[in-house]
């Protein structure tokens, strides 16, 4: 099982006139500071805030309608329960969304708006996947798996795709790595199209699940991250998404809770803009030097923007920790 170029294309064309076609925005305080021409695209501005809208409407629109209509689930820490939820409701659906204790409230909240029933677990001591697969049999709903699934995985790639037909071919992009189905939806479109395109994955230093496993050259599982881009707290690559990864991706840095603060208020000051701290993680390594050398025209996916007011004070005056 993959994902082709193809599929994206078939993504792109189910989410037309549905997700919203997300703007590039450009800094030439940005490019001094890189000593690149950066363009960012600016998924915050997606449709509940983050790109995960592209992956869930994609896979709940190919369900066959009878298995719709007796509703659909998924486990995630937040912006693909919204999504799903979302989606879901689009079709007239139900969802049931399993979701972590320590989600953040506004996440919990926005989910619930959209119509969706919340369950929740530890995410420390459950597992989701298997509390995520008990959910779905005991209620005869369809599972739509936050990243490990080729239909979500074309809907992510569809944010890449728009980026290179807004900007024009790029010599690298830089993506958040968490499950991995954003790099590998992006990897399977810009490599696709331009072959010599440099993808570069970000990953916070306490989740550095793709890039161990990358060097190891097979899935390697760490202890639950604790970090304040609580959605890239994965503790394995997908087997899915790793397939195409190690294929695709060519090389991983990291970034530290105080570098992705950096960059959050850098956007907020300088781009005027609002980033959680999973979103602002490609920006984070720009900003801090990880990627040397740096090509002269470079993408940065900007993944999303779900936090609220009092929780992003906190987070970029380093009132919140994680650890």
């Amino acid at each position: 099982m993959t994902v082709t170029l193809g599929d994206v294309r078939e993504a792109a064309a189910r989410l037309d006139g549905v997700a919203h076609r997300t703007p590039v925005l450009r800094s030439r305080t940005l490019d001094r500071l890189a000593g690149a021409e950066v363009h960012l695209k600016a998924e915050n501005f997606q449709r509940v805030g983050a790109f995960k809208f592209r992956g869930a409407f994609n896979a709940v629109s190919r369900l066959d309608p009878r298995r719709r209509a007796r509703g659909v689930t998924a486990y995630s820490s937040g912006n693909h329960a919204q999504a799903v939820a979302l989606a879901a409701r689009e079709f007239g659906a139900t969802a049931v969304i399993l979701m972590p204790a320590d989600t953040p409230a506004s996440k919990r909240a926005a989910t619930a708006g959209y119509g969706a029933e919340i369950v929740t677990y530890d995410r420390y001591t459950g597992d989701r996947v298997a509390l995520g697969a008990a959910l779905a049999a005991e209620r005869g709903l369809a599972l739509i798996p936050p990243y490990e699934h080729p239909h979500v995985i074309a809907g992510q790639g569809t944010a890449a795709l728009e980026l290179l037909e807004q900007a024009g071919e790029l010599d690298a992009l830089l993506t958040p790595v968490g499950g991995g189905g954003l790099m590998a939806g992006s990897a399977t479109a810009a490599k696709g199209l331009h072959p010599a395109i440099r993808m570069i994955g970000v990953e916070p230093t306490a989740g550095d699940d793709t890039r161990r496993s990358l060097a190891a050259g097979e899935r390697v599982a760490i202890p639950v991250p604790r970090t304040i881009a609580d959605g890239q707290a994965a503790e394995i690559p997908g087997e899915l998404t790793f397939s195409i990864n190690r294929r695709l991706l060519d090389e991983v840095v990291l970034v530290d809770d105080d570098e992705i603060r950096d960059a959050m208020r850098f956007a907020f000051e300088r781009l005027r803009i609002v980033l959680e701290p999973s979103g602002a993680t490609g920006l984070a390594a720009l900003l801090a030097g990880r990627v040397r050398p740096l090509p002269r025209r470079v993408g940065v996916v900007l993944s999303g923007g779900n936090i609220d007011a009092v929780r992003f004070a906190e987070v970029v005056t380093g009132g919140i920790t994680v650890g």
